[in-house]
């Protein structure tokens, strides 16, 4: 017989009062169990909201890392008449527009329902990728791309806020990581579309680079109408077709994630925030481990050429850099989710990427460069897993998402900077980009200590433990901080 939803048991706040619960635990003292009914709709959740955060990550990487994919392509060159120089320019213009989105995006997306926005949004840069296709010059590439990365900001912050919406705290690191998986899967693939794509036939004016952004620009564009209507963007939307015992379960699962969404903008909220020295640290841990995220992005089938492979089987040799996040990620996360811990385990994932870049410095040749090439793509899941402790470790709505859009704010200076750090001259080692990606894994390292040790001690003051389960919002459900309310436990 299917199991009816019941309110028999109840958890505990700090307080020592006692409050209705939905899962399957009675003491604060013993490890989450979620009850056989919220199973069966974080079940509907699962298959209903993240096919949709997949493919736009999947989409989104692709859309992005086009130029990578055809940078094999001698006809790029020719008919654009660009140098390899400006070839980097070209990745750092996409961020260039990445990062002016960030300020109005913050206000955008607590205005208008995502999935209005996100699809009016996926409808104009899938406009901008098309038009690359008439693109002839440096200066024309160099718009469109910031024009693409103006738009595609809107992706990321909006999948983060909804992951944080939908999922308990405990649950959103491993969705967290399907998300950034869907990038390693769409690098993969990227390997295999451009060798098909360096295969196609020129028709007319449309040679084979200039199909990659047709095939692409169509795609996304025909998502955006998908996504205006479809996508749930709340986690009492109408596609999940929620019965009212599932409600119930919705509102509770919502005091343990402390995400009260609202369209009103809290600029006490901002003030907060900017006061909170871990605000700064998490922003440097983005700027400086994406230093390499953007080179890597730009430049990894260039390196691998530079070693002496010909352009198809460059292509081939990157997508075991994208089965090496593939794996990390998965394995980070799997660990962290096992273990409750988030910090400790990035900071071995960024283990990975300094050894990797040491290798890609120390290095000048062979297959031993491969590998810390594909070791560098630690990076990802290092990443990751800092945005899930913002998610987990933040509180307030617009608090979230300021927090989530500055350090996007990062995100983007560190991949703009990232790719002028290679400079042609010096490669295939590239000692002045290799040296500062060295540098900056070992800082983000230290920086990561110091976020492990600020969130235990505001713990202890709190007399408060991570492992128990005492929820965020044990009252009414109300849009209050972390810093406000004194029964968020800080998760490391």
């Amino acid at each position: 017989m299917e199991e009816k939803y019941q309110k028999p048991s109840s958890f505990t706040s700090k307080d020592g009062q006692e409050h209705i619960e939905t899962f399957s635990t009675t003491s604060k003292d013993t490890p989450f169990v979620p009850s056989k009914a919220e199973q069966k709709l974080v079940k509907k959740l699962n298959w209903s909201f993240m096919p949709f955060v997949c493919v736009l990550i999947f989409v989104q990487f692709l859309d992005k890392t086009i130029l990578s994919i055809i940078s094999v392509l001698p006809e790029f060159f020719h008919d654009t008449g660009i140098s390899k120089d400006q070839f980097g320019w070209l990745g750092s213009f996409f961020y260039l527009g990445f990062l002016c989105m960030q300020a109005p995006n913050i206000y955008l997306m607590q205005k208008f329902t995502i999935s209005k926005y996100i699809g009016v949004v996926l409808v104009i840069w899938g406009g901008s990728l098309l038009a690359m296709v008439w693109a002839t010059n440096f200066s024309q590439l160099a718009a469109l791309r910031f024009l693409l990365g103006f738009f595609e900001a809107t992706s990321y912050p909006c999948m983060f806020l909804l992951i944080a919406t939908m999922y308990r705290r405990a649950e959103q690191v491993v969705w967290f990581g399907v998300l950034f998986m869907s990038n390693s899967a769409a690098m993969i693939l990227g390997g295999l579309i451009g060798a098909g794509i360096m295969k196609m036939p020129t028709v007319g004016t449309i040679s084979p680079w200039k199909w990659a952004f047709v095939i692409f620009g169509s795609i996304t564009t025909i998502m955006g109408f998908i996504y205006f209507i479809f996508l749930p963007d709340k986690s009492t939307s109408r596609w999940y077709r929620l019965t009212e015992d599932e409600k119930a379960i919705i509102e509770e699962r919502a005091r343990d994630n402390g995400v009260v969404p609202t369209l009103q903008v809290n600029y006490d909220q901002i003030r907060e925030a900017l006061r909170e020295p871990r605000l700064y640290v998490y922003c440097l841990i983005a700027l400086l481990i994406e230093l390499q995220n953007g080179a890597l992005t730009m430049f990894q089938t260039l390196i691998i050429s530079d070693l002496g492979y010909n352009s198809f089987d460059s292509m081939l040799l990157t997508i075991p850099s994208g089965v090496a996040s593939l794996v990390l990620m998965y394995g980070s996360t799997q660990i962290s989710k096992k273990k409750g811990e988030i910090i400790w385990v990035a900071i071995v994932t960024c283990g990975f990427s300094l050894v990797g870049v040491i290798l890609l410095l120390a290095i000048p040749s062979g297959a031993a460069k491969l590998i810390g090439l594909y070791l560098s793509w630690g990076c990802t899941p290092t990443y990751t897993l800092m945005q899930a402790s913002i998610s987990s470790n933040v509180s307030g709505y617009t608090k979230k998402i300021f927090y989530t859009s500055a350090s996007l704010v990062s995100y983007t200076v560190g991949n703009f900077i990232g790719p002028l750090l290679l400079i042609e001259k010096q490669k295939p080692r590239y000692f002045m980009g290799m040296g500062v990606y060295v540098a900056a894994n070992a800082v983000v390292i230290f920086l990561f200590l110091f976020l492990r040790y600020s969130y235990t001690q505001a713990n202890k003051k709190r007399h408060l433990d991570k492992n128990t389960n005492i929820v965020a919002l044990p009252g009414d459900i109300e849009d209050i901080t972390d810093t406000q309310n004194p029964n968020f436990v800080y998760r490391t």
